[in-house]
Protein backbone atom coordinates (compact mmCIF):
# COMPACT_ATOMS: atom_id res chain seq x y z
CA UNK A 1 0.00 0.00 0.00
CA UNK A 2 1.31 3.15 -1.08
CA UNK A 3 1.70 6.21 1.43
CA UNK A 4 -0.95 8.12 -0.81
CA UNK A 5 -3.36 5.37 0.10
CA UNK A 6 -3.24 5.94 3.61
CA UNK A 7 -5.51 7.74 5.62
CA UNK A 8 -4.24 10.88 7.62
CA UNK A 9 -2.86 10.40 10.75
CA UNK A 10 -2.21 12.55 13.60
CA UNK A 11 1.35 13.84 14.02
CA UNK A 12 1.03 12.96 18.07
CA UNK A 13 -0.70 10.39 20.18
CA UNK A 14 -4.39 11.52 20.67
CA UNK A 15 -5.59 8.08 22.60
CA UNK A 16 -3.09 5.83 24.29
CA UNK A 17 -2.50 2.82 22.38
CA UNK A 18 -2.78 -0.68 24.93
CA UNK A 19 0.74 -2.80 24.02
CA UNK A 20 1.27 -6.17 24.95
CA UNK A 21 5.17 -7.20 25.21
CA UNK A 22 6.08 -11.08 25.03
CA UNK A 23 9.05 -11.96 26.37
CA UNK A 24 8.85 -9.51 29.16
CA UNK A 25 11.54 -10.87 31.37
CA UNK A 26 15.17 -10.83 29.40
CA UNK A 27 17.37 -7.27 28.33
CA UNK A 28 15.52 -6.86 25.34
CA UNK A 29 11.67 -7.18 27.00
CA UNK A 30 12.86 -4.89 30.11
CA UNK A 31 14.48 -2.59 27.24
CA UNK A 32 10.91 -1.98 26.08
CA UNK A 33 9.40 -1.90 29.54
CA UNK A 34 11.45 0.69 30.74
CA UNK A 35 11.26 3.29 27.35
CA UNK A 36 7.34 2.29 27.19
CA UNK A 37 6.46 2.85 31.15
CA UNK A 38 7.33 6.83 30.00
CA UNK A 39 6.41 6.85 26.08
CA UNK A 40 3.30 9.30 25.89
CA UNK A 41 1.66 7.47 23.58
CA UNK A 42 1.09 3.96 24.92
CA UNK A 43 0.02 1.83 28.12
CA UNK A 44 1.36 -1.31 28.67
CA UNK A 45 -1.09 -3.87 29.09
CA UNK A 46 0.03 -7.00 29.12
CA UNK A 47 3.45 -8.85 29.99
CA UNK A 48 4.33 -12.18 28.93
CA UNK A 49 7.10 -15.05 29.36
CA UNK A 50 7.32 -18.92 30.41
CA UNK A 51 9.46 -19.20 33.57
CA UNK A 52 8.49 -16.17 34.92
CA UNK A 53 4.56 -16.38 35.06
CA UNK A 54 2.93 -14.89 38.16
CA UNK A 55 5.57 -13.00 39.36
CA UNK A 56 5.30 -9.34 39.57
CA UNK A 57 7.73 -7.17 37.07
CA UNK A 58 8.53 -5.23 39.88
CA UNK A 59 10.03 -8.10 41.95
CA UNK A 60 12.45 -9.61 38.93
CA UNK A 61 13.34 -5.89 38.35
CA UNK A 62 12.80 -4.16 41.15
CA UNK A 63 14.21 -0.70 39.83
CA UNK A 64 11.41 -0.28 38.07
CA UNK A 65 8.89 -1.49 40.70
CA UNK A 66 7.48 2.39 41.19
CA UNK A 67 6.73 2.46 37.45
CA UNK A 68 5.12 -1.12 36.61
CA UNK A 69 2.11 -2.05 38.67
CA UNK A 70 2.11 -5.50 36.38
CA UNK A 71 2.56 -9.19 37.03
CA UNK A 72 3.86 -11.65 34.46
CA UNK A 73 1.00 -13.48 32.52
CA UNK A 74 1.27 -16.58 30.51
CA UNK A 75 1.70 -16.58 26.77
CA UNK A 76 -2.11 -16.71 25.52
CA UNK A 77 -2.92 -15.45 22.44
CA UNK A 78 -6.56 -14.63 22.92
CA UNK A 79 -5.53 -12.99 26.35
CA UNK A 80 -3.14 -10.99 24.64
CA UNK A 81 -5.08 -9.45 21.59
CA UNK A 82 -8.05 -9.07 24.24
CA UNK A 83 -6.18 -6.48 25.93
CA UNK A 84 -3.21 -5.16 23.07
CA UNK A 85 -3.41 -2.97 20.30
CA UNK A 86 0.48 -3.61 19.31
CA UNK A 87 2.41 -6.85 20.21
CA UNK A 88 6.38 -6.35 20.75
CA UNK A 89 7.80 -10.51 20.66
CA UNK A 90 10.93 -10.44 22.34
CA UNK A 91 11.82 -13.95 22.22
CA UNK A 92 13.99 -15.91 20.95
CA UNK A 93 14.38 -17.35 17.04
CA UNK A 94 11.67 -19.82 16.12
CA UNK A 95 8.71 -18.62 18.53
CA UNK A 96 7.44 -15.30 16.97
CA UNK A 97 6.97 -17.67 13.66
CA UNK A 98 3.69 -19.88 15.62
CA UNK A 99 2.63 -16.64 17.48
CA UNK A 100 2.72 -13.57 15.31
CA UNK A 101 -0.36 -15.00 12.58
CA UNK A 102 -2.77 -15.57 15.13
CA UNK A 103 -2.15 -11.96 16.37
CA UNK A 104 -2.33 -10.60 12.93
CA UNK A 105 -5.72 -12.37 12.54
CA UNK A 106 -6.95 -11.01 15.96
CA UNK A 107 -6.19 -7.33 14.42
CA UNK A 108 -2.82 -6.70 16.56
CA UNK A 109 -0.08 -5.00 15.04
CA UNK A 110 2.91 -6.97 15.62
CA UNK A 111 6.71 -5.89 15.99
CA UNK A 112 9.01 -9.25 16.27
CA UNK A 113 12.75 -8.95 17.54
CA UNK A 114 13.73 -11.80 16.67
CA UNK A 115 14.88 -13.28 13.38
CA UNK A 116 11.84 -14.80 12.21
CA UNK A 117 10.45 -12.34 9.85
CA UNK A 118 13.91 -10.50 8.58
CA UNK A 119 14.11 -12.24 5.50
CA UNK A 120 11.33 -12.37 2.44
CA UNK A 121 13.56 -15.67 1.62
CA UNK A 122 12.37 -18.32 3.94
CA UNK A 123 15.04 -20.58 2.19
CA UNK A 124 17.74 -17.92 3.59
CA UNK A 125 16.20 -18.38 7.06
CA UNK A 126 15.93 -21.94 7.21
CA UNK A 127 19.87 -22.60 6.20
CA UNK A 128 21.14 -20.44 8.47
CA UNK A 129 18.91 -20.67 11.43
CA UNK A 130 16.88 -24.13 11.52
CA UNK A 131 20.49 -25.90 10.29
CA UNK A 132 19.46 -30.02 11.08
CA UNK A 133 15.92 -29.19 11.96
CA UNK A 134 13.94 -31.62 9.29
CA UNK A 135 10.51 -30.69 9.38
CA UNK A 136 8.36 -31.51 6.57
CA UNK A 137 5.70 -29.29 7.91
CA UNK A 138 7.96 -26.28 7.97
CA UNK A 139 7.21 -23.63 6.98
CA UNK A 140 3.08 -23.21 7.53
CA UNK A 141 0.97 -21.94 5.36
CA UNK A 142 -0.07 -19.19 8.22
CA UNK A 143 3.82 -18.74 8.86
CA UNK A 144 4.49 -17.88 4.93
CA UNK A 145 1.77 -15.59 4.65
CA UNK A 146 2.60 -13.72 7.82
CA UNK A 147 6.06 -13.81 6.50
CA UNK A 148 5.04 -12.60 3.20
CA UNK A 149 3.44 -9.06 4.78
CA UNK A 150 6.22 -8.32 6.90
CA UNK A 151 8.94 -5.25 6.70
CA UNK A 152 12.29 -4.87 7.50
CA UNK A 153 12.31 -2.37 10.67
CA UNK A 154 14.76 -0.05 9.42
CA UNK A 155 13.21 3.07 9.57
CA UNK A 156 15.73 4.89 7.99
CA UNK A 157 15.73 2.70 4.90
CA UNK A 158 11.97 1.06 5.19
CA UNK A 159 10.21 3.86 6.67
CA UNK A 160 7.38 4.59 4.21
CA UNK A 161 6.67 0.25 4.19
CA UNK A 162 6.97 0.61 8.04
CA UNK A 163 4.55 3.50 7.65
CA UNK A 164 1.42 0.79 6.38
CA UNK A 165 2.87 -2.29 7.92
CA UNK A 166 1.05 -4.85 10.35
CA UNK A 167 4.23 -6.83 11.01
CA UNK A 168 7.74 -5.39 11.48
CA UNK A 169 10.69 -7.56 11.55
CA UNK A 170 12.82 -5.52 13.45
CA UNK A 171 16.92 -6.00 12.63
CA UNK A 172 19.63 -7.44 14.08
CA UNK A 173 22.11 -5.31 16.26
CA UNK A 174 25.25 -6.16 13.86
CA UNK A 175 22.54 -5.12 10.83
CA UNK A 176 21.97 -2.22 11.93
CA UNK A 177 25.15 -0.16 12.50
CA UNK A 178 26.37 -2.18 9.63
CA UNK A 179 23.44 -1.07 7.32
CA UNK A 180 24.15 2.01 8.30
CA UNK A 181 27.20 2.58 7.56
CA UNK A 182 27.11 1.48 4.14
CA UNK A 183 24.18 2.70 2.97
CA UNK A 184 25.01 5.86 1.64
CA UNK A 185 27.93 4.39 -0.36
CA UNK A 186 25.48 1.87 -2.30
CA UNK A 187 22.51 3.69 -2.66
CA UNK A 188 25.07 6.17 -4.41
CA UNK A 189 27.26 3.53 -6.26
CA UNK A 190 30.69 4.69 -5.15
CA UNK A 191 32.27 1.63 -3.72
CA UNK A 192 33.15 -1.45 -5.71
CA UNK A 193 30.65 -3.76 -4.46
CA UNK A 194 32.38 -6.87 -3.90
CA UNK A 195 34.52 -4.89 -1.85
CA UNK A 196 32.76 -4.80 1.23
CA UNK A 197 34.27 -6.01 5.10
CA UNK A 198 32.64 -5.48 7.97
CA UNK A 199 34.44 -5.68 11.20
CA UNK A 200 32.21 -5.64 13.98
CA UNK A 201 32.62 -5.59 17.91
CA UNK A 202 29.97 -6.20 20.43
CA UNK A 203 29.04 -6.06 24.72
CA UNK A 204 28.46 -8.89 26.04
CA UNK A 205 24.73 -8.13 26.75
CA UNK A 206 24.11 -8.93 22.84
CA UNK A 207 24.44 -12.21 23.78
CA UNK A 208 21.10 -12.35 26.17
CA UNK A 209 19.99 -12.96 29.64
CA UNK A 210 20.48 -16.65 29.98
CA UNK A 211 23.30 -18.24 31.42
CA UNK A 212 25.70 -19.31 29.35
CA UNK A 213 29.40 -20.49 29.64
CA UNK A 214 31.44 -17.71 26.80
CA UNK A 215 29.06 -14.69 28.90
CA UNK A 216 30.66 -15.53 32.42
CA UNK A 217 32.64 -12.28 33.67
CA UNK A 218 35.69 -14.53 34.43
CA UNK A 219 35.74 -15.59 30.06
CA UNK A 220 35.29 -12.05 28.72
CA UNK A 221 37.07 -10.12 31.85
CA UNK A 222 40.23 -8.45 30.09
CA UNK A 223 39.77 -10.81 27.07
CA UNK A 224 38.99 -9.97 23.06
CA UNK A 225 38.17 -12.62 21.12
CA UNK A 226 36.20 -12.68 17.42
CA UNK A 227 33.43 -15.50 17.22
CA UNK A 228 30.57 -17.00 13.96
CA UNK A 229 33.93 -16.08 11.70
CA UNK A 230 32.80 -16.54 7.98
CA UNK A 231 29.07 -18.36 9.35
CA UNK A 232 27.79 -15.91 11.53
CA UNK A 233 23.95 -15.82 11.21
CA UNK A 234 23.88 -11.57 10.73
CA UNK A 235 25.38 -11.89 7.33
CA UNK A 236 22.60 -12.67 5.53
CA UNK A 237 20.43 -10.44 6.96
CA UNK A 238 22.91 -7.71 6.04
CA UNK A 239 23.21 -9.55 2.56
CA UNK A 240 19.57 -8.63 2.17
CA UNK A 241 19.48 -4.93 2.65
CA UNK A 242 23.00 -4.35 0.83
CA UNK A 243 21.04 -6.21 -2.67
CA UNK A 244 18.64 -3.93 -1.91
CA UNK A 245 20.52 -0.63 -2.01
CA UNK A 246 22.51 -1.87 -4.91
CA UNK A 247 19.64 -3.36 -6.51
CA UNK A 248 22.15 -6.39 -7.72
CA UNK A 249 23.08 -9.47 -4.91
CA UNK A 250 25.96 -8.67 -2.87
CA UNK A 251 27.86 -10.97 -0.82
CA UNK A 252 29.89 -9.58 2.34
CA UNK A 253 32.59 -10.05 4.30
CA UNK A 254 31.46 -10.10 8.38
CA UNK A 255 33.38 -10.97 11.12
CA UNK A 256 32.47 -10.19 14.85
CA UNK A 257 33.86 -9.85 17.79
CA UNK A 258 33.44 -10.06 21.61
CA UNK A 259 34.59 -6.88 23.98
CA UNK A 260 34.29 -6.96 28.18
CA UNK A 261 31.66 -4.57 28.55
CA UNK A 262 28.06 -4.11 28.78
CA UNK A 263 26.03 -2.97 25.74
CA UNK A 264 27.10 -1.13 22.62
CA UNK A 265 28.38 -2.02 19.13
CA UNK A 266 31.19 -0.45 16.80
CA UNK A 267 31.03 -1.64 13.00
CA UNK A 268 34.33 -0.73 11.23
CA UNK A 269 33.55 -0.77 7.05
CA UNK A 270 36.01 -1.03 4.58
CA UNK A 271 35.04 -0.61 0.86
CA UNK A 272 37.71 0.18 -2.18
CA UNK A 273 36.13 3.80 -4.35
CA UNK A 274 35.72 3.53 -7.36
CA UNK A 275 36.57 6.54 -8.10
CA UNK A 276 39.76 7.69 -6.72
CA UNK A 277 39.04 11.05 -6.43
CA UNK A 278 36.74 11.45 -4.42
CA UNK A 279 38.07 12.68 -0.69
CA UNK A 280 36.94 12.69 2.62
CA UNK A 281 34.94 15.88 2.68
CA UNK A 282 32.69 14.75 -0.25
CA UNK A 283 31.81 11.54 1.68
CA UNK A 284 30.40 13.71 4.96
CA UNK A 285 28.62 15.77 2.42
CA UNK A 286 27.20 12.43 1.10
CA UNK A 287 26.28 11.04 4.55
CA UNK A 288 25.00 14.21 5.65
CA UNK A 289 22.44 14.30 2.63
CA UNK A 290 22.13 10.88 2.80
CA UNK A 291 20.63 11.07 6.65
CA UNK A 292 18.95 14.81 7.07
CA UNK A 293 15.25 13.36 7.33
CA UNK A 294 17.12 10.53 9.93
CA UNK A 295 16.62 12.24 13.34
CA UNK A 296 18.53 9.48 14.91
CA UNK A 297 21.55 9.17 12.70
CA UNK A 298 24.03 11.81 13.40
CA UNK A 299 27.33 12.36 11.37
CA UNK A 300 30.58 13.41 12.49
CA UNK A 301 32.81 16.05 11.12
CA UNK A 302 35.72 15.04 9.74
CA UNK A 303 38.13 13.59 12.49
CA UNK A 304 36.08 12.70 15.12
CA UNK A 305 35.48 9.50 15.24
CA UNK A 306 32.47 7.88 17.16
CA UNK A 307 32.72 6.31 20.62
CA UNK A 308 30.24 3.57 22.06
CA UNK A 309 29.86 5.33 25.40
CA UNK A 310 28.57 8.32 23.63
CA UNK A 311 25.55 6.48 22.14
CA UNK A 312 25.33 4.45 25.52
CA UNK A 313 21.52 4.05 26.53
CA UNK A 314 20.09 6.03 23.32
CA UNK A 315 18.40 5.20 19.97
CA UNK A 316 21.20 7.00 18.38
CA UNK A 317 23.85 6.17 15.73
CA UNK A 318 27.04 7.98 15.48
CA UNK A 319 29.31 7.62 12.52
CA UNK A 320 32.35 8.87 11.21
CA UNK A 321 33.80 9.17 7.65
CA UNK A 322 37.55 8.75 6.43
CA UNK A 323 39.00 7.65 3.07
CA UNK A 324 42.40 6.53 2.56
CA UNK A 325 44.03 8.32 -0.59
CA UNK A 326 46.77 5.62 0.04
CA UNK A 327 44.50 2.37 -0.41
CA UNK A 328 41.71 3.98 -1.94
CA UNK A 329 39.72 2.91 0.53
CA UNK A 330 36.68 4.91 2.31
CA UNK A 331 36.53 3.74 6.30
CA UNK A 332 33.23 4.51 7.73
CA UNK A 333 32.79 4.00 11.55
CA UNK A 334 29.49 3.42 12.91
CA UNK A 335 28.36 3.24 16.80
CA UNK A 336 25.01 1.89 18.07
CA UNK A 337 23.87 0.94 21.57
CA UNK A 338 22.95 -3.35 20.94
CA UNK A 339 19.98 -3.04 23.58
CA UNK A 340 18.57 0.30 21.90
CA UNK A 341 18.73 0.94 18.22
CA UNK A 342 19.98 -2.47 18.00
CA UNK A 343 17.26 -4.15 20.12
CA UNK A 344 14.03 -2.40 22.16
CA UNK A 345 15.02 1.44 20.78
CA UNK A 346 14.80 0.66 16.93
CA UNK A 347 11.37 -1.30 17.90
CA UNK A 348 9.91 1.46 19.53
CA UNK A 349 11.27 4.16 16.92
CA UNK A 350 9.01 1.36 14.54
CA UNK A 351 5.81 1.88 16.51
CA UNK A 352 6.55 5.49 16.23
CA UNK A 353 6.14 5.45 12.50
CA UNK A 354 3.32 2.76 12.11
CA UNK A 355 1.32 5.18 14.61
CA UNK A 356 2.64 8.41 12.18
CA UNK A 357 4.10 10.09 15.60
CA UNK A 358 7.22 11.60 15.46
CA UNK A 359 10.01 9.00 15.47
CA UNK A 360 12.15 10.51 18.47
CA UNK A 361 9.02 9.97 20.77
CA UNK A 362 9.39 8.64 23.94
CA UNK A 363 13.01 7.58 23.12
CA UNK A 364 16.07 8.79 25.22
CA UNK A 365 18.40 11.14 23.50
CA UNK A 366 21.46 11.91 25.73
CA UNK A 367 23.73 9.31 26.74
CA UNK A 368 24.88 8.74 30.34
CA UNK A 369 28.53 10.21 30.43
CA UNK A 370 31.20 9.27 31.74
Amino acid sequence: MSNSAAAPRPSHPTEAVRVGIIGASGYGGVQLVRLLSEHPGVQMTYLAGQDSVGKRYGDLYPQLAHMVDLSIQPVDVDRIAASSDVVFLSLPNGLAADLAPPLLAKGCKVLDLSADYRFRNLATYQSWYRMGQADPNWPSPEYRQANEGSVYGLPELYRESIAQAQLVGCPGCYPTASLLAVAPLLRQGLVELDSLIFDAKSGVSGAGRAAKVGSLFAEVDGSFAAYGVAQHRHTPEIEQACSDLAHTPITVQFTPHLVPMVRGIHVTLYATLRDPGLVGEDLLTIYNAFYRQSAWVRVLPRGVYPQTKWVSGTNSCMIGVEVDSRTNRVIVLSVIDNLMKGQAGQAVQCLNVMMGWPETLGLPRLAFYP
